[in-house]
């Protein structure tokens, strides 16, 4: 004989809760429809198979409780409530999703699969305490009917569970209820659930504070239901001498909202605004609506006296999940506040049923991804013929731009669409992503390319010889792993270039050549590197042999040398000019430069850019023009050291008026004032002007470089010591 599928108390509940769906869901779904349901659970349990879950829940009873509040806080559908007390016949393998489409239609499969899909995020351990899961389960679940069904059945769930003895199941569950549905349904309108998934997690999480509260509104009950008699008669009166068909309502706060405002607040309860409350639902045609709900707003506020900074106005500007209603808090007899709200009958259906109830409103767009797309589902419901018509059809599209994957430990992570287990990688940490060598996705093996989909589980392998590689830029999307590997790939070459920059030293001094920058500039040009690191990068890695590096060197060397001396055989210069112009000692002469001294061939040096009030000489180029150097300029020794002959001692003329560029390094942090900061110092120094300024940013840290006119080197040094003075400057140092 088999063991019964029900104990005697489960099946007397049982017909009783069928009797309820057959006559709640009467107008959407046949008896025929339900036959069939009955006649898969009793296939799906006829053996050793048990309807009892772990935590000891009958899974039958339980979508059926589910699906009857559905039909009674959302709107009856047939398709959600088949797919309601089906899902879990496949979730234990009862029962497969080829045999509910052949049974119900692609649908009904199509909302199963996506409540399939999203209970199986709950394997997942530690992420439904995360941001990153509640946008998972939008993902996953592709349908708004999925959502809607989930928040549902987790309220039946969070009812049943009341002294369950697994005080961890119980304590995880109201969390989540809490956190994650809670909000969703809000979001949707559902307030009446949203407002029994927050009373009811309360209960759970601090039970005494939830019981303390209950049992204070028990004890003033009957004193608040006459308090409420008392404020609802004058006004009942004066409303019945309107003509208007209404309906008043009294109600007290939810006790999570109560204890909410008790925490914030801190006060007691009887000093909360909006602990009694009295909602007037007016039935009016659709183009009376505004202006009844105002007109009943003038009597209430004429009655009694209003608080203007507890008035809200949701008639004008609904909520982004289409919620209307006007609100006033007024003072009611004994000085007592009591909030008022004023709402037509379609409003309130909007607000008992949120989204579910059909009515005719389309919202102005609000700010968020979200509001968005509750806008969308509004003008979807728009065209409906019935509430949950349309929904089918509407996908959950709201993260197609992200995925969101886990960790074999189950935490979870988003990342932008078309992320690739190499992006997982460096987004997990920097030094397993640059020895990543590929990962497991859900058990199987993939290469580092592998495109990640939103509920994979990624486990990546590494290996310790393992290092970036240039085309890892092709294909990786996120910029932590972009920045990463150039960062390695550019560390990588500037450690093969100063490798390359030693042997180039090392053979050269083994060959008595002694490097001249220029010849080195022009040499790797002519072998055509655009940068010094490629070109030394390249000898390092042996593109090219250091011997035709050196080779290509001195012919370039040789050419010039031999085009000087054929140019001049001899160098002897004579100064033009010069009688009045040599002055201090008799032995030698000077070469004296500024704005009124004429006849003189000469050229400011741009390797220095000498400026009035720097120690200064003459060198005569091979043109016949005296070029002024610093005696600081870089060029200053080899000049000296090769061409003694042709130095000329140089000093500045009196006061120069005219005036001088001078080129400014300046290192310091990152700021977005920081420019404005030296620009204004700069402009505010007479004499001083800003010509050029180039700025680069690193690491938080910025380097650049300034051109600005200047007369001499006094108020050079002085607009540098102001400079400096500016709030995150870390150096600031005359360039060449």
């Amino acid at each position: 004989m088999e063991k019964p599928i029900f104990t005697s108390a489960e099946t007397t509940e049982l017909k009783a809760l069928a009797r309820t769906l057959l006559r709640e869901a009467a107008e959407v779904a046949s008896p025929k429809d339900f036959a069939t349901v009955k006649d898969a659970v009793a296939r799906a349990y006829s053996g050793e198979k048990s309807p009892v879950d772990r935590h000891g829940i009958n899974r039958v009873l339980h979508s059926m409780r589910t699906a009857i509040a559905l039909c009674q806080m959302v709107s009856p559908d047939r398709n959600m409530i088949i797919a309601t007390m089906t899902y879990g016949l496949c979730m234990e393998d009862a029962f497969s999703q080829d045999q509910i489409r052949k049974l119900w239609g692609e649908d009904v499969e199509h909302m199963v699969g996506g409540l399939i899909k999203v209970s199986t995020l709950y394997g997942k351990q530690g992420v439904v305490k995360t941001d990153n899961f509640r946008r998972l389960l939008m993902t996953f679940a592709e349908d708004i009917r999925v959502i809607i069904i989930m928040i549902v059945e987790r309220l039946i769930l969070m009812r049943t569970i009341n002294h369950h003895p697994d005080e961890k199941f119980v304590a995880d569950t109201a969390f989540e209820a809490n956190y994650l549905y809670a909000p969703l349904a809000h979001r949707l309108g559902l307030y009446k659930i949203k407002s029994d998934l927050e009373d009811i997690s309360l209960k759970y999480t601090a039970r005494e504070t939830y019981s303390k509260i209950a049992a204070e509104l028990n004890e003033t009950k009957v004193a608040r239901d006459a308090y409420i008699a008392d404020f609802i008669a004058p006004l009942k009166a004066k409303l019945d001498t309107t003509g208007l068909k209404y309906e008043i309502k009294g109600r007290t706060k939810s006790i999570y909202s109560i204890w909410n405002k008790l925490r914030k607040q801190q006060v007691e309860l009887s000093g909360i605004y909006d602990l009694f409350a009295i909602r007037i639902i007016l039935d009016v045609p659709l183009d009376r609506e505004k202006a009844d709900c105002w007109n009943v707003y003038s009597i209430v506020t004429d009655m009694y006296t209003p608080n203007p900074a507890r008035m809200k106005d949701w008639l004008s500007i609904p909520k982004s999940n289409g919620y209307e209603s006007l609100h006033t808090t007024v003072k009611g007899p004994d000085n007592k506040w009591v909030e008022v709200q004023i709402r037509t009958r379609r409003m309130d259906l909007v607000a008992e049923k949120g989204l579910a109830a059909h009515w005719k409103y389309k919202g102005i767009k609000s700010e968020g991804d979200l509001d968005s797309w509750m806008n969308n589902i509004r003008d979807i419901l728009e065209t409906a013929d019935g509430p949950m018509e349309l929904m089918k059809n509407f996908k959950m599209d709201l993260y197609d731009k992200e995925v969101f994957v886990f960790t074999p430990r189950g935490d979870l992570y988003r990342l932008p669409l078309g992320a690739t287990v190499l992006d997982f990688a460096f987004n997990i940490h920097s030094k397993l992503g640059c020895t990543c060598v590929g990962g497991k996705v859900n058990g199987r093996n993939r290469k580092l390319n592998y495109k990640l989909h939103s509920g994979d589980t990624v486990e990546i392998t590494t290996a310790p010889g393992q290092i970036p590689k240039q085309d890892w830029l092709s294909f990786v999307v996120t910029s932590k792993a972009r920045n990463k590997i150039k960062q390695t790939l550019n560390e990588r070459a500037n450690r093969s270039a100063e490798l390359g920059k030693e042997l180039l030293q090392r053979r050269c001094k083994n060959r008595k050549i002694e490097l001249e920058e220029g010849y080195l500039m022009r040499t790797i040009k002519k072998m055509g590197y655009r940068t010094v690191t490629d070109f030394y990068k390249a000898i390092s890695d042996e593109i090219i042999d250091v011997n035709d590096v050196i080779t290509q060197y001195e012919l370039i060397e040789n050419a010039d040398r031999k085009t000087e001396s054929e140019r001049r055989s001899a160098e002897e210069f004579e100064l033009l000019d010069n009688g009045d112009h040599r002055q201090e000692s008799a032995s030698d002469d000077i070469l004296i430069i500024g704005d009124n001294i004429k006849g003189i061939n000469y050229k400011l040096s741009r390797c220095c850019n000498p400026i009035f009030g720097d120690d200064v000489f003459g060198f005569v180029s091979a043109e016949g023009v005296i070029k002024i150097h610093r005696n600081d300029c870089p060029n200053a020794e080899h000049i000296r050291y090769k061409y003694p002959y042709r130095v000329i001692r140089t000093r500045w003329s009196g006061k120069v008026g005219s005036h001088f560029a001078a080129t400014l390094k300046i290192v310091g942090n990152d700021d977005i004032t920081i420019v404005t900061n030296i620009t204004s110092i700069i402009n505010k120094e007479k004499d001083v002007t800003l010509r050029n300024i180039s700025i680069d940013s690193s690491d938080g840290i910025f380097s650049g470089f300034l051109v600005i006119g200047i007369s001499d080197t006094d108020a050079l040094n002085n607009i540098i010591k102001k400079i400096k003075t500016i709030k995150g400057i870390k150096d600031v140092q005359r360039s060449n």
